[in-house]
């Protein structure tokens, strides 16, 4: 290796392996709490999410986590997220353009991922993710993301950490379907149904929904401990999705919510 390329990547992994002293924990640690008993929804990107939902969102000032390709929709709304997180090195690496033009107040990105692809995104919060395929208990949740954030199987779990880090006492779901036309079920089959729609627009990638079989067993066991994790929190989460299949969290209707918050 070329000795300032060996230079280099000795750097970038002391930094991963001692992230917790890094300027980017300091400035993870400095969200810790910062929206301490709001409320906020996690944008999924299923077939179920609708324009209409989330201008309501946008006009009701509702903060909202959204991930990965919900670009595609940028075209068809007014909304913006307030937050952008993405884990995926495949899809980052798909989409790196398109993460540097997003507006949002905060985008949360791997510092794995950045390191990997040599990329830069302007005033991005980077975590250290972990990919791990043997979780605890908690599944990966933890109280110190300013040290490292586990990704368990769906980057919606990662935004729900996100957002119990940064204090919101309530969370909910929104577009996340949890329903594929090709995926894993609880009992370890592959479910194929070419009837199901698998993200909210056609626009969306036709690789990663031809070439990727969605793990929903694995995920729906990740979803039932993060249910436990943020019970034990205090930490409300409900599914306002319209439809679906993700019955872990308590089901709301997100037009109810949307009442609430106009009477507030």
């Amino acid at each position: 290796m070329h000795p300032i390329k060996s230079l280099v990547a000795r750097k970038q992994n002391y930094t991963i392996s001692h992230f917790y002293k890094s300027k980017y924990a300091k400035k993870l640690l400095g969200l810790k709490n910062s929206k301490s008993g709001k409320t906020c929804v996690v944008i999924g990107n299923g077939p179920s999410l609708t324009n209409g939902d989330l201008e309501k969102l946008q006009d009701l000032g509702v903060d909202t986590f959204a991930t990965n390709k919900i670009f595609k929709i940028f075209d068809e709304v007014k909304w913006r997220p307030t937050y952008y997180v993405t884990e995926d090195p495949i899809i980052v690496k798909d989409i790196t353009n398109e993460i540097g033009s997003i507006s949002c107040d905060h985008k949360f990105i791997p510092i794995n991922v950045i390191y990997d692809l040599n990329m830069k995104v302007k005033d991005a919060f980077l975590m250290n993710m972990t990919y791990n395929n043997n979780p605890t208990e908690n599944y990966g949740f933890t109280d110190d993301i300013h040290n490292a954030i586990s990704c368990n199987g769906t980057v919606t779990i990662t935004a729900m950490q996100l957002a119990a880090y940064m204090g919101y006492q309530k969370i909910l779901l929104l577009g996340v379907d949890h329903n594929y036309s090709k995926m894993i079920d609880t009992n370890g089959n592959v479910v194929e149904d070419k009837t199901v729609k698998d993200y909210f627009s056609d626009k969306y990638d036709e690789k990663i929904k031809n070439e990727l079989t969605h793990d929903v067993g694995a995920t729906t066991l990740a979803f039932m401990r993060v249910k436990k994790y943020l019970d034990e929190k205090g930490v409300e989460a409900f599914n306002a999705t319209r439809g679906g299949k993700l019955e872990v969290f308590p089901r709301v209707q997100i037009d109810n919510f949307f009442r609430e918050m106009s009477e507030k």
